[in-house]
C-alpha cells in the first residue's frame, strides 16, 4: 500500500538533511504515501543513521513538529561564537535549569542549543559534573555537532574538535589553558 510520490513537498526533497527537534540531524529518504485508517497520508521518511531510527513524519504535520531545513553557515558561525561566551547559569534549582536546557535541545534551534553546550561545558581545571549535567552537555554537544558536521561538510569528530577549539576560547579557562592553546595553534 505504499505508492511513490514526488520527491520534493514543501520545500523539503528526498536526499536532503533536515532537523527534526526531537532527533536531531536526518536525512530524507523517501516520500511516500500510506493508507491509515482508511485515510491516505503523505509521509516523510527520514532516517536518523546514528540512532539507527527510521521517522515517518506526515506531511501536514512539518510545521507543527518544527521540522526545519539545516542551518545556513552564518548561523553556524552565530553558534560558534555562542560557545565562545561566558556561561550563563541561573541560580535556580538544579531541576529547573535542566528543564530549561532540555527544552532548549528539544527545541532544535542551533543557537539555543549552543547556549546549553556553553553553559554546561566544564574544563580540566573545573569542578567535575553532576551525571545529568553530562548527559546533558553531552546531548546538547552531539545535536551541535550533528548539524555543524552537516551543514560544513565535516566528519562528526571534526565538527566536535571545532566546538571544542571555539570552547577552549571562552573567558572562563585559566592561564595555562590559554598558554596550551597557544602552542598548539603554533604547531599546527
Amino acid at each position: 500500500m505504499v505508492a511513490k510520490k514526488s520527491q520534493q513537498r514543501l520545500g523539503f526533497k528526498t536526499g536532503e538533511y533536515v532537523v527534526y527537534p526531537a532527533h536531531g540531524v536526518g536525512l530524507i529518504v523517501n516520500i511516500e504515501e500510506q493508507e491509515v485508517a482508511g485515510l491516505t497520508l503523505e509521509l516523510f521518511v527520514i532516517s536518523f543513521e546514528q540512532d539507527k531510527l527510521t521517522l515517518r513524519v506526515p506531511v501536514a504535520k512539518i510545521k507543527s513538529v518544527g521540522m526545519r531545513k539545516l542551518a545556513e553557515e552564518d548561523e553556524v558561525k552565530k553558534a560558534l561564537e555562542t560557545v565562545t561566551g561566558r556561561a550563563r547559569v541561573k541560580r535556580t534549582m538544579w531541576s529547573r535549569r535542566a528543564q530549561e536546557y532540555e527544552a532548549k535541545i528539544n527545541s532544535g534551534d542551533l543557537i539555543a542549543i549552543s547556549e546549553v553546550v556553553r553553559d554546561l561545558y566544564r574544563s580540566d581545571d573545573q569542578p567535575e559534573q553532576s551525571y545529568s549535567e553530562r548527559q546533558l552537555f553531552e546531548q546538547a554537544m552531539d545535536r551541535m555537532s550533528r548539524e555543524i558536521s552537516a551543514v560544513n561538510k565535516l566528519t562528526l569528530t571534526e565538527a566536535v574538535q571545532l566546538i571544542e577549539k571555539q570552547l577552549a576560547k571562552s573567558p572562563k579557562r585559566t592561564k595555562a589553558d590559554a598558554a596550551e592553546s597557544e602552542s598548539d595553534e603554533e604547531a599546527a
